[in-house]
């Protein structure tokens, strides 16, 4: 992918205000194309943002209503703020947001903030990592109801984990220490061993800026790792068999993605009963960047048959 393909930054310019019983969040979103077209959903992953889905969106818009969010802590949006009290009464874990309960929940409240606007229509949503994690949980705990899922290279399926993640979690006060070029580093080999491609300069800086560009992204770096290797499936994978049954699914896969192994597509669609398995050569975890356009092909027949 050249520096002249990176689409042009859209801006999430909406706010959803919302507090769960521990955090407040302001979670930035924005919609694009017509409001009657039916409505696509896209969530993405660690440590990504809703850049990685703008092609797709752009393109995408044409034909539906496209939403595109931060995540709590990435891109746009910033950490979800502990509610005063409750600072000496929740544990380190929650606090971290183990299984992604929060962010799962933010992404419900997000849902039912837009449903008002759907006219009755149930949204086609499309993952990635942890993403993947996140809509799974929606459906199955928050309700979430889906026209199609559309899983990518997704978190799903335990046990998992980058070496990173470990790493990280124990040495947590060596990593926050780490500065300058020496961090930058760290950021760069993480966000390069997601993909089977080089990255290009612009996508490389597009992808990292949020994390090495300030004090506080630097924070959020680590403490997305140290969060990361505390996810759980377990509440949700026994109920997989449901989704299969009440949704058309379809599982994308990079045949080279170190992070999650190709043999997971393989697994999950057989817990979660898919319609389609596809697995696209030459490309890692980040297939967006991989194989831009084979993922937009299918991605544009996929929805072309459930639309």
């Amino acid at each position: 992918m050249s520096s002249s393909s990176l689409s042009p930054s859209l801006e999430l310019t909406r706010i959803l205000d919302h507090s769960t019983s521990i955090f407040s969040h302001q979670i930035h979103w924005t919609s694009l194309g017509n409001s009657n077209s039916p409505p696509l959903i896209f969530i993405h992953g660690t440590p990504w943002s809703s850049r990685v889905w703008h092609t797709y969106a752009l393109s995408l818009s044409n034909y539906f209503h496209v939403y595109l969010f931060d995540n709590p802590g990435f891109g746009q949006s910033p950490l979800g703020k502990i509610l005063p009290d409750k600072e000496n009464s929740t544990s380190r874990e929650v606090k971290l947001d183990a299984d992604l309960a929060q962010q799962s929940e933010v992404f419900a409240a997000l849902y039912k903030s837009w449903e008002k606007d759907w006219k009755g229509h149930r949204p086609h949503v499309i993952a990635h990592d942890h993403g993947g994690l996140m809509s799974l949980r929606a459906h199955l705990l928050h309700g979430c109801e889906y026209a199609s899922l559309c899983l990518i290279d997704v978190v799903a399926l335990g046990s998992f984990g980058q070496p990173l993640f470990k790493l990280v979690a124990e040495n947590e006060g060596v990593f926050t220490s780490v500065t300058g070029p020496v961090f930058e580093g760290i950021v760069e080999s993480y966000i390069r061993d997601a993909a089977h491609k080089e990255l290009d300069k612009a996508t490389m800086a597009m992808l990292k800026a949020p994390w090495v560009d300030s004090e506080e992204g630097r924070k959020g770096f680590v403490r997305q790792m140290v969060q990361a290797n505390s996810r759980s499936t377990e509440e949700v994978e026994g109920r997989y068999s449901e989704v299969g049954r009440s949704m058309p699914v379809k599982i994308i896969w990079g045949e080279e993605d170190k992070w999650i192994p190709v043999q997971t597509a393989w697994r999950l669609g057989v817990r979660l009963g898919v319609r389609d398995v596809v697995v696209i050569e030459e490309a890692g975890h980040l297939i967006m960047f991989d194989q831009e356009g084979r993922l937009g092909v299918e991605l544009g027949w996929w929805l072309s048959g459930v639309k």
